[in-house]
């Protein structure tokens, strides 16, 4: 067992002090530093750095940042969240280190489409009927981008501009 134990700290955020949720940090016992690689290998992370070693990515509609000594979660409803979403972390850590020897670590960031790519991908303001149930172009090429839609949700593109965003999209590793 790499991570054994840890204790919470439950804070409102200073810059919005009206704000109704909560943002936790997770003082961990243990140096976690080795696992992080593989954290970012199983739980895709959406941002890595090797120097000090960190990841960042998006579990349970929250982003969480894992250091060495400290994770990071926010936008928490409550207490009872946080203790939630750390105890699945430990669990994680701790399951993905024991895997490790199966687990190819990564030491990148999991790239992301670029919004104004897919956006200049979709027909223009002046073709779209808003068939696809999203208010703007904007909002589609958005949710395409995150892989929460997919580009044949627009039901004007182009065939040709169809097949450029499915090439272009293929690179990315997408969860849809």
């Amino acid at each position: 067992m790499l991570l054994e134990s840890y204790t919470k700290e439950i804070f409102r955020s200073k810059c919005n002090t009206q704000a109704q949720s909560v943002h936790c940090f997770a003082h961990l016992d243990q140096d976690i530093s080795e696992v992080i690689p593989y954290l970012n290998a199983e739980l895709g992370g959406d941002a890595f750095t090797r120097e000090p070693p960190s990841v960042t990515f998006k579990a349970h509609g929250k982003l969480i940042t894992v250091h060495p000594d400290k994770i990071a979660i926010n936008a928490l409803q409550d207490e009872e969240e946080a203790e939630k979403i750390c105890r699945w972390l430990q669990s994680e850590i701790n399951d993905i280190w024991e895997r490790r020897d199966e687990i190819e670590p990564r030491y990148a960031a999991r790239g992301q489409p670029q919004l104004l790519k897919v956006l200049k991908l979709l027909p223009t303001n002046a073709q779209c009927s808003k068939e696809c149930g999203q208010p703007t172009c904007m909002v589609l090429a958005k949710l395409v981008a995150e892989g929460a839609k997919s580009p044949e949700d627009c039901p004007h593109i182009e065939p040709d501009n169809l097949e450029q965003m499915e090439q272009y999209l293929a690179q990315f590793e997408m969860e849809v």
